[in-house]
């Protein structure tokens, strides 16, 4: 990795015209990682790897996609002036809701389709990406982008922070708040609680873990949108922020309401698939009776 007059160089490396971008190299590693762990604790809750697999050959180009869209309807006036920009990917401008979008309706379609219990795999999956999440915002980083306002030096080596992360956010003169830590932070701090809860039997019931992984990076990102001098806008509102508000009330109600009104009582997520193969055994039984 480069570094010249403090700021890291955003090519990682370069074959003739090719060049290789660190913020792509980060998004393909938290993307990884997300789909290992989704295999392996597909397994223990009886979801076989393959098709974890497929299912990540799906989500991840629609996830790109979405982001790309979203990020365009919401600057819709800016690229009609120049429609083949829409296809200029590398010069910036995705957002992760659309991602996030994009990706849940691809899911539901394609489990459906194979007879996967929805709500168990998106528990399965919810605590992955946002661990994906957490490392992907290191590559706005290296981009020295999704920063926040003007902040003083003094208040970013307040936050004890490394030297070359005070240094990436010197950005032709002045230091930023660093969004892109908080946000990660954020959400290695829920990866983590979601990940000691789900494990405990008799805690979470199913949807809950997905809910909850709603619910926590909607309510971090009100926060931090708020430090953003990129947002996307609606009038005067933030896009995000307003997003972020009407899901954070969506999951919680949600979490409420499937756990107290819903009958049968949704199974508690490490029970895994066992409910639907114990269904589909005596149903098979029952039929041989007839």
């Amino acid at each position: 990795m480069s570094v010249s007059l403090g700021a890291i160089d955003p090519i990682a490396f370069q074959f003739g015209p090719l060049r290789v971008a660190w913020y792509g190299i980060i998004i393909v590693f938290g993307m990884f990682v997300a789909v290992w762990l989704s295999i392996k604790e597909g397994e223990k809750r009886g979801i076989e790897e393959d098709f974890i697999v497929d299912l990540a050959f799906r989500i991840i180009p629609a996830g790109l996609i979405g982001a790309r869209l979203y990020y365009v309807l919401f600057e819709l006036d800016v690229y009609l002036q120049d429609p083949i920009r829409i296809f200029y990917i590398w010069e910036g401008g995705i957002a992760i809701y659309g991602g996030l979008l994009a990706g849940f309706a691809t899911l539901v379609w394609y489990t459906k389709k194979k007879d996967i219990a929805v709500w168990l795999l998106l528990d399965v999956l919810a605590p992955h990406v946002m661990i994906a999440q957490a490392i992907g915002r290191w590559g706005n980083f290296v981009n020295q982008e999704a920063h926040g306002g003007e902040v003083a030096r003094s208040f970013l080596e307040r936050l004890m922070l490394p030297n070359f992360i005070i240094e990436q956010m010197n950005i032709q003169g002045t230091y930023y708040h660093p969004t892109f830590l908080y946000e990660s932070l954020w959400n290695l701090a829920g990866f983590i609680i979601l990940m000691v809860v789900r494990s405990k039997d008799g805690i979470l019931r199913r949807g809950e873990t997905a809910l909850g992984y709603v619910a926590w990076y909607s309510l971090g990102r009100i926060w931090i949108e708020g430090m953003r001098t990129d947002s996307l806008y609606i009038g005067p509102l933030r896009v995000s922020q307003v997003l972020s508000g009407v899901l954070l009330v969506v999951a919680v109600s949600l979490i409420l309401y499937r756990r107290f009104y819903v009958y049968p009582t949704p199974p508690y997520y490490t029970e895994g698939m066992l409910p639907e193969r114990t269904f589909a055994e005596k149903k098979k039984k029952s039929e041989l009776k007839k």
